[in-house]
């Protein structure tokens, strides 16, 4: 491709709503461009960085035995009202109403439509097991898109169903595709970990998400620093809590705290330690058996609540704080007095940790005031979860390691969803005893747009992306310096030998300066430059840098009679990496 002839306008400033790595980057280097919020069109150099992760993709799946084909992005209310998430998934849903006045939607995900195939075409025992993917556009109404590619309204994505006769047998094809997904990522070469995940609205028990790990990443995860344990923060397992005291006879002292509401304000102004110290959130359930009550979440004052534990534990999708005058109702104080002594424990949750304080400092549910010797058991009792977040430094809970924390992009998840749609909907098949059974599901999702910004996320530096070999829009960026009838002569001979190697070449012949095009190709990011100028003609060599390379004056002079074969020689051994 003669870059005079392509699509590609490079700009020096960013749009204005570009606030990460890869939004920025792909946005400048003509990758991308904007049409309305969430909304982007894949320009051409975009389209083929695009094209190429849909090929890995679909190269691993087929590999792993996954039969591709193709569901409607608009479908009809019927099948999400079959399973309850027409109301579920609330107004992420793009809901639409036709001339006649049906209900219809644009997918966010295709359990019920793949499901709906799966009861009329599967019957049998012998029909499985069966593993179904599509590509297919997405849609979710996001109320804050953001980050580019990474959080959009309209996005591409991978996703696939297994269906199989049992738990054993839905196990092996997680395994399949997690086998898979490891290729799939590996090929990109990304940096990632997969850990353990909630499994959120689609629902399921078994999950996994494959998170690539950059420093800007929206998603906090933990793995243990000596086994392989790593989860997302809202999924990590805190150690099991210590055991939980007798408590002695007696009863809480009421001191006075006045402006001290925080946690530090309280226990500085006391003099003990925030472990020592429980904090009382108080929160409503969105939906659900308590829906619109008023809950108090108690952990100790040095964690945090997991807010996705307390919604599976209220049995809800969904929490909110309570505002200040529903917790000043509810405890006659301010915020920031508020305790669990005299909260009724039907609608009390503690967090194991914060029970196992012993003699704990907590809000008197009075204004200016705070108790001391504070016993779970013998002055407030309530319903015992794990609610808080692990952190960077809790022991790990399957050895003797501890946490560190780090940053990631979710580029796929895996779950075993079990019968949850498939008895919903009546998906069944009859066993070799010809009984009429459930199928056992699994679910399996990529974000391929998504991968396109997760890749620059991690692949950039000061100047520009840095494309890895596999899935950049060309292997090697031509670069010829002059007008000179010789010099076009070698770099169109070379052109035509690379492309004849099935080497994928941008050849920047435009009229402008060396600089200009130098930038341009830095942040363009094609992983292999090959520059040709009048001082390395007349040494009958061509320049060969790698874009990877942090020494920008580090080039290697290659003869020109082997500069083809030594450039497709490199670019084989880069995509077998």
């Amino acid at each position: 491709m003669l870059y005079s002839r392509a699509l590609i306008s490079t700009m020096k400033e960013a749009p204005a709503d570009a606030n990460n790595a890869s939004h920025i980057l792909l946005s400048r280097a003509g990758y991308i461009r904007r049409v309305g919020a969430g909304i982007y069109d894949f320009l051409p150099l975009g389209l083929r960085v695009l094209r190429k992760i849909e090929a890995i993709v679909r190269e691993e799946m087929d590999r792993a035995g996954a039969l591709e084909l193709l569901m409607p992005a608009l479908l009809p209310a019927e099948y999400f009202r079959e399973t309850g998430r027409w109301d579920l998934y609330g107004d992420v849903l793009f809901r639409i109403r036709d001339r006649k006045g049906g209900d219809y939607h644009l997918g966010p995900t295709h359990e019920e439509i793949v499901t709906d195939i799966a009861r009329h075409q599967i019957r049998s025992w012998r029909d499985l097991p069966k593993t179904l993917y599509q590509v297919q556009v997405k849609f979710r109404d996001e109320p804050r898109p953001r980050g580019g590619l990474l959080r959009c309204r309209e996005f591409l994505m991978k996703d696939a169903y297994s269906f199989d006769e049992t738990e054993d047998r839905a196990r092996e094809s997680y395994e399949q595709m997690r086998g898979a997904y490891v290729r799939i990522f590996n090929r990109m070469g990304l940096t990632y970990r997969m850990v353990q995940a909630d499994s959120g609205a689609i629902g399921g028990s078994t999950s996994a998400e494959f998170q690539v790990l950059v420093d800007a990443g929206e998603d906090a995860i933990v793995a243990c620093d000596r086994c392989d344990y790593a989860a997302n923060v809202e999924a990590a397992e805190p150690r099991e809590p210590p055991a939980r005291r007798t408590p002695p006879s007696g009863q809480p002292q009421e001191v006075p705290t006045p402006d001290q509401r925080t946690i530090e304000e309280v226990a500085n102004y006391l003099g003990v330690e925030k472990s020592q110290t429980l904090k009382s959130l108080l929160y409503i359930a969105k939906d659900g058996p308590r829906a619109n009550q008023v809950v108090m979440a108690v952990v100790r004052g040095d964690h945090e609540l997991n807010e996705l534990r307390l919604a599976r534990a209220l049995g809800t999708t969904e929490v909110f704080l309570a505002s200040d005058e529903d917790l000043e109702r509810a405890t006659n104080a301010k915020k920031g007095f508020a305790g669990p002594v005299g909260f009724a424990p039907a609608r009390l949750l503690v967090d194991g940790d914060a029970a196992a304080v012993d003699a704990a400092v907590a809000g008197a549910n009075k204004t200016g005031y705070h108790l001391k010797d504070l016993w779970f058991g013998r002055d407030y009792r309530g319903d015992v979860q794990t609610l808080r977040l692990v952190k960077a430094g809790d022991p790990c809970p399957r050895c003797d390691g501890l946490l560190v924390s780090y940053r990631g992009i979710e580029a796929g998840h895996i779950f075993i969803l079990g019968t949850k749609y498939s008895q919903a909907m009546g998906a069944v098949f009859s066993d070799d005893k010809q009984q009429q059974r459930a199928l056992v599901m699994g679910c399996y999702g990529i974000g391929v747009s998504r991968l396109v910004a997760t890749t620059v996320e991690q692949h950039h530096d000061e100047n520009g992306i840095r494309w890895p070999m596999s899935v950049a829009p060309y292997h090697v960026h031509l670069i010829t310096l002059g007008k000179e009838a010789d010099l076009l002569s070698v770099a169109a001979a070379l052109h035509k030998d690379l492309q004849g190697l099935g080497i994928e070449v941008l050849w920047d012949d435009r009229d402008e300066r060396p600089g200009v095009k130098f930038k341009d190709g830095d942040l363009i990011g094609i992983p292999l430059r090959v520059t040709i100028g009048a001082k390395g003609l007349a040494a009958g060599s061509v320049e060969l840098r790698e874009r990877a390379e942090p020494d920008a004056k580090k080039v290697e002079l290659v003869p020109i009679r082997d500069a083809a074969t030594a450039i497709a020689s490199r670019v084989a051994s880069a995509l077998r990496a």
